[in-house]
């Protein structure tokens, strides 16, 4: 386009000295950064598990409710395969049951507008997953919510 403009109104180039730092900035090397720091960013988010992992109950008629972290999540697992005794998790933090109550009213001062997310896992005794649910009606929650896993229907192929 400058080639066009007559001489006099083509822009000048000043002349560099040698060894001048050259003050233009280049962006590029800056864009390639941060769209990797991106790509890495949307890789690990969804791998980032909330809470303890449970296996859950399958039911037939499973609602589906999204993750918008407003919930407090509790689980309950089995302590080891065989074992009977259950621990009581608060996000990833293991709590005594005598202190689930407080637990729960601490993230509910500090957090006004959660609610209760309970993971249990299916190998429990029915008991021990109320006892639970009773500490937390205790601490104040009426509505909590049980997690459970969909059913996973298997395609019949006809031969």
């Amino acid at each position: 386009m400058t080639a066009s403009l007559p001489r006099r109104f083509r822009p000048r180039a000043r002349p560099r000295v040698r060894g001048q730092v050259k003050a233009e900035i280049n962006v590029t090397p800056l864009v390639d950064v941060v769209l990797v720091l991106l790509i890495i960013f949307m890789v690990v988010t969804p791998m980032i598990a909330r809470g303890v992992d449970v296996r859950l109950p399958v039911t037939a008629h499973h609602t589906k409710k999204n993750d918008d972290n407003r919930d407090i999540i509790v689980s309950i697992a089995l302590d080891g395969e065989g074992s009977e005794a259950a621990s009581v998790y608060v996000a990833a933090d293991r709590i005594p049951l005598a202190k689930l109550g407080e637990t729960v009213q601490e993230e509910k001062r500090r957090h006004p507008d959660k609610g209760i997310f309970l993971k249990a896992d299916e190998r429990l005794e029915y008991g021990q997953a109320r006892q639970v649910m009773d500490a937390i009606h205790r601490a104040g929650f009426e509505d909590v919510q049980l997690g459970t896993q969909e059913h996973e229907e298997e395609e019949v192929r006809s031969p």
